[in-house]
């Protein structure tokens, strides 16, 4: 049985008060909550949100990392910066990573390995543009950037990697997938797994990450293969946000 995972999303937003503001509301409201919850904070937060987490569930992640360990690479941050700072988790390859910073599958399936070579967990990013759904690449997409992955460090590493599916016309639109269209994505993702070991096919959780809001994240998490969310927008909100973790 999976566990579902919740993982929050900031993006560039927030100030010192507002983070403070909004883990404290997260905090007060985690007793009732069974899923594992991520915040992944902009890195310039990551100390504050380390601290106000300390002795809770709460677990901290990341936005991003650079492959080097360290050098002359001004504005980056290195994995091992990251857990300076207790941090857990880190996204890799957004899909506003992949487009405006132009992250190929390559440049991913590397940071994903440097991730895992400095323990940290991955939550790795995966997802078609409107395009690619609209003329039935969907399926051809998310198994160029799985396999990229498993390319690079093979399939044994997904037991220790977070995958999450997020349809890019879906992110930030208000446009959600429907929960057939994302089970049906979800399962095929399961399915490429599959092919390599069954066994880790079925243990390697699968995030939705179009969208996901208290209104639909029931109906979404409720799905077989759809074992929790990367919410962006809903997790600025603590109420909002932790409506959605309630609701795995």
């Amino acid at each position: 049985m999976r566990q579902t995972i919740v993982a929050g999303n900031w993006k560039m937003n927030g100030s010192k008060e507002s983070v403070s503001n909004l883990v404290t509301g997260i905090l007060a409201g985690m007793a009732e909550v069974q899923s594992k919850v991520i915040v992944c904070a902009p890195f310039p937060y990551l100390s504050e949100v380390e601290a106000l987490a300390t002795h809770s569930q709460l677990q901290v992640g990341a936005q991003n990392l650079n492959v080097n360990a360290s050098g002359a690479f001004t504005g980056e941050v290195s994995a091992d910066m990251i857990k300076d700072f207790g941090v857990q988790y880190v996204i890799v390859g957004h899909s506003e990573r992949r487009s405006l910073y132009g992250e190929t599958d390559d440049v991913v399936a590397e940071k994903v390995q440097v991730a895992l070579d400095n323990g940290l967990t991955p939550l790795f990013c995966i997802g078609e543009l409107l395009e690619e759904r609209e003329s039935g690449n969907t399926e051809a997409v998310v198994s160029r950037q799985i396999n990229a992955v498993i390319d690079r460090v093979g399939v044994e590493a997904f037991k220790n990697i977070i995958v999450a599916y997020e349809p890019v016309w879906a992110i930030g639109t208000g446009v959600t997938a429907t929960p057939e269209q994302a089970q049906d994505t979800h399962a095929f993702i399961r399915s490429l797994l599959a092919d390599h070991d069954s066994d880790i096919a079925q243990s390697t959780p699968i995030l939705y990450g179009g969208s996901m809001n208290p209104a639909n994240a029931e109906e979404l998490i409720a799905c077989e293969d759809i074992d929790g969310g990367l919410i962006g927008g809903a997790s600025l909100k603590a109420e909002d946000f932790l409506r959605i973790c309630k609701a795995g």
